[in-house]
């Protein structure tokens, strides 16, 4: 009997293989449960001119496996299936469901579309109502398929005859516009018919020209101009060709929406809408207008590396109060990030106001923590029946609205916060018998879901929304066990290669934009810069994609070799403008940097950090000699650190928790120097009562360095700890998000007076890693989960615990329980893996793929 069929492959890390902007994607499979392992594979690709298959391939890669034929050409279809042999079967599985890739537009030349938009008169410092363009055209045959590339300078929805094209959000997201514009194909055959036709596209400002940034924002970063690039390409039932692209023959006209911007919100009047005006019955009316044509250079056009935005969730209200003067004030349960979607009928126009918040203060919204991130909806009524709506080019995070001006009561359904992210597919999950953990964890996944729209921001909610290099540094061993985050962030990582300055510095936050006078000119730092090497080798480590490591590493090696020559022969990093152990909770609310840490031992240590891992990195991709290199140079940064920062006695200089927990979970200390340093460690923490005293360097660390040195049991009395600052003190409080600070929220209630008061912000979360390998107890051991660790380390009282991670090979699951004689486990690895399990008193075991179920007293353990 043969056994069963492996999965369909996967092609990169996308979601699926439409319009991929790679020629030769690698494949990916999982192998069907019971298999074991793979000895071989044999891959069938059919295209074009027909098929060939491989023969079988002795190997047991079935993770990025290379693209098996000559590159794929623009345009390019392709089906290809697998089929694997096992130890035990008597002849190769059946072949998996085929799997469809189609190339997008791979060259330049390719391109015919030109930016266009609307040739009218604007103020290029004022607000600016956004426009709509279309284009009338006609088919003279049946179509067989059809094919739209689309991007935009600003933001984009097209309709094609009436009916939406995707359902994608804030498309084409943002990137370093100048290098890199992203362009999505759409599959728009069913969209079509033969004879009249019409496409059309709302426009809006986006990152691209909208106010974006600190103390006002800034207009017009990448340009002026609000242009959509679209190039239709329809093929008839005969196999002929018509191509509709922008260029000067597309019309624009004023749209319904008056005003837009990511910060500030939407004004929609329903009055100036005509639900007809992307159909061809629309040719000839209102105000359309020849467009005016821009240029954009093609080879700067890409295809996606991972899933775009949209709406994942939709959350009706927990509790609606009407105030006395008429105002609807909405509490949706959850601090979330989106929109809210109305549906409601009244007058010609009745205006409803739309106020958003993440938190009340005296019962009303709190709005302050936004600065000038207004984040404010209009819509204006037509009065022509039931209307239902949500603005298009805006984002906001908030668990309260207001809504004023509603016309009447407000009953079940007219009112929807509809949550909106990247559409990473959900990989990691836990629980545990700790109510107020399972919360805390439930709060980093809604941190990270917030934070996540098209690249890794620091918060949602107010006049800022950056990819800041040194929180996701910190946060994707996390963000990289809950979500797949790899296509996402690989290309987020490519926009800060572009970034690099010419001497290896790495920003602050990328992509880059005006931030006078603190962020701008960009200074080197660590733990931000660090995200160079440190986030790569995670990606690495959790993915198994060695090329998205190679990538990456000429922008790694140009940043180490900077730091190291900053540090010159002392090897000591002790110099500019260093953040140190941000947001520690003893810095002052108006200087974040002002920690109990040396902020230039924090530089050193993470000097020695990465240019460690930059070892690693070269040894893993065969360069042989910067493996060498850099494990000298961490070796001398490491000793200068302990001459400069290790005191005789192994106490430190900074006598803080994140100097001890950094130095130990970077391993800079000798072997004699680790047991009075963690001791250390632990005396800090416990004459605090176990609160929290790091900030964003520390945090991450603190956890794993008293775990790994003997003092699990204080590790776990921060975790559950829950007077302030502590993570179970903001569960305590009601969050149901990450904040940036520990007292964001006071215990009195109030407010935190600091500038920087978010409510949702993932950083301080990088501790649900250290609960999935410890306290879960899963943990990747190669590359990808190939080999994986089991060890569950219970303590602070958890009885039991149940965490899965659905890896590059399958899932890995872990549910343990405490019983009278010590711990029973059932642990699942995943086909074509292998795992070893340690538990409590118990010698470690090797275990292949499959379901087991464990006992520590039948294994020996003491009672």
């Amino acid at each position: 009997m043969l056994p069963p069929q492996p999965s369909p492959v996967s092609f990169e890390h996308l979601p699926d293989g439409l319009g991929i902007g790679v020629a030769s994607p690698r494949l990916t499979w999982t192998l069907p449960a019971g298999t074991g392992r793979q000895v071989s594979y044999e891959l069938e690709l059919e295209r074009r001119g027909g098929s060939r298959r491989t023969g079988r391939v002795d190997s047991a890669e079935q993770v990025l496996v290379p693209w098996p034929g000559d590159p794929l050409t623009s345009r390019e279809r392709a089906t290809v299936r697998v089929r694997v042999w096992t130890p035990d079967a008597a002849g190769p599985s059946e072949w998996s469901t085929p799997a469809h890739v189609e190339a997008g537009l791979l060259d330049a030349a390719d391109w015919q579309a030109v930016p266009v938009g609307a040739d009218w008169a604007e103020d290029p410092e004022g607000e600016r109502r956004p426009a709509r363009v279309r284009k009338d055209f006609r088919l003279s045959r049946p179509v067989a398929r059809a094919r739209l590339y689309v991007t935009a300078h600003g933001l984009y929805e097209v309709e094609i005859n009436g009916h939406r094209v995707g359902d994608e959000a804030l498309a084409p997201g943002w990137t370093v516009y100048p290098h890199r514009l992203r362009y999505r194909t759409h599959d728009v055959t069913a969209h079509l018919a033969e004879g009249a036709n019409t496409v059309g596209a709302w426009l809006g400002d986006g990152w691209y020209r909208g106010k974006y940034g600190f103390d006002g924002g800034t207009r017009n970063i990448y340009g002026t101009d609000q242009s959509l690039i679209a190039q239709l390409e329809v093929e008839y039932d005969d196999g002929t060709t018509h191509v509709v692209a922008t260029d000067g023959t597309w019309s624009a006209a004023p749209g319904p929406i008056l005003t837009s911007g990511l910060y500030e919100g939407e004004t929609f009047d329903a009055r100036l809408h005509d639900p007809a005006w992307a159909t061809p019955s629309a040719a000839g009316t209102g105000e359309w207008t020849p467009v005016r044509t821009g240029v954009r250079d093609p080879a700067t056009l890409v295809a996606p590396l991972g899933p775009p935005v949209g709406c994942t969730e939709e959350i009706a209200p927990v509790e609606v109060t009407r105030t006395g003067d008429g105002r609807h004030l909405l509490d949706f349960g959850q601090n979330l990030v989106g929109r809210l979607r109305i549906t409601v009928d009244g007058p010609a126009g009745t205006t409803l106001v739309l106020r958003h918040a993440e938190v009340l203060q005296d019962g009303e919204l709190a709005t302050r923590p936004l600065r000038e991130a207004v984040s404010v909806d209009t819509l204006i009524l037509s009065g022509t029946g039931p209307l239902t709506w949500e603005p298009r080019f805006t984002l906001h995070g908030f668990r309260y609205a207001e809504i004023i001006g509603w016309p009447y009561d407000m009953t079940a359904g007219q009112v929807t916060a509809r949550v909106y992210h990247t559409e990473m597919r959900r990989t990691g999950w836990f629980e545990c018998s700790d109510p107020l953990v399972n919360r805390l964890h439930e709060n980093v996944v809604w941190s990270m879901r917030g934070n996540f729209v098209d690249l890794p921001t620091d918060c949602p909610q107010r006049d800022e929304r950056l990819g800041w290099t040194g929180d996701i540094q910190v946060f994707a061993p996390t963000a990289s066990f809950l979500f797949d985050c790899a296509g996402l962030l690989d290309s987020w990582l490519t926009d800060v290669g572009l970034e690099q300055l010419p001497d290896g510095t790495i920003p602050w936050y990328v992509p880059v934009i005006p931030g006078e006078p603190m962020w701008t000119p960009i200074h080197p730092g660590a733990a931000w810069g660090d995200v160079a090497i440190l986030t790569p080798w995670t990606l690495f480590q959790r993915f198994g994609d060695r090329e998205l490591l190679r990538r990456h590493f000429p922008m790694a090696k140009a940043w180490v070799d900077l730091v190291e020559r900053l540090a010159g022969p002392s090897r000591l990093w002790d110099t500019g403008v260093q953040l140190g152990d941000w947001l520690d909770p003893a810095a002052p609310p108006d200087d974040p940097a002002a920690g109990r840490t040396d902020r230039y031992l924090v530089a050193t240590a993470y000097f020695a950090h990465s240019a460690r891992h930059l070892s690693l990195a070269a040894a893993e991709l065969e360069f042989d000699a910067d493996a060498e290199r850099y494990a000298a140079l961490a070796d001398e940064v490491a000793d200068a650190f302990r001459r400069r920062y290790v005191l005789p006695s192994a106490r430190l200089t900074s006598d803080s928790a994140t100097a001890y927990a950094i130095a130990l979970a970077f391993d800079l200390l000798t072997p004699e120097q680790r047991g009075p340093a963690a001791d250390r460690l632990a005396e800090i923490v416990l004459a605090d009562g176990a609160r929290i005293s790091t900030g964003f360097v520390g945090t991450p660390l603190i956890c794993d360095a008293l775990t790994d040195n003997g003092h699990l049991d204080v590790a776990y009395q921060l975790l559950l700890q829950t007077e302030c600052p502590s993570w179970l003190y903001t569960v305590a409080m009601g969050a149901t998000t990450i904040w940036e600070r520990w007292d964001s929220l006071r215990p009195d209630g109030t407010l935190n007076p600091g500038g920087m008061t978010s409510f949702n912000h993932y950083a301080l979360g990088a501790v649900a890693d250290w609960l999935h390998r410890v306290v879960g107890g899963i943990s990747a051991t190669a590359p990808g989960y190939r080999r994986v660790s089991f060890r569950p380390r219970p303590g602070g009282g958890i009885s039991w615990a149940r965490v899965r991670h659905d890896t590059p090979y399958g899932t890995a699951a872990l549910s343990w329980e405490l019983t009278a004689t010590g711990m029973t486990a059932d642990v699942t690895v995943p086909e074509g893996c292998s795992a070893t399990v340690e538990l409590p008193g118990c010698a470690p075991l090797a275990l292949g793929p499959g379901d087991h179920v464990l006992d520590t007293a039948e294994l020996g353990a003491a009672a």
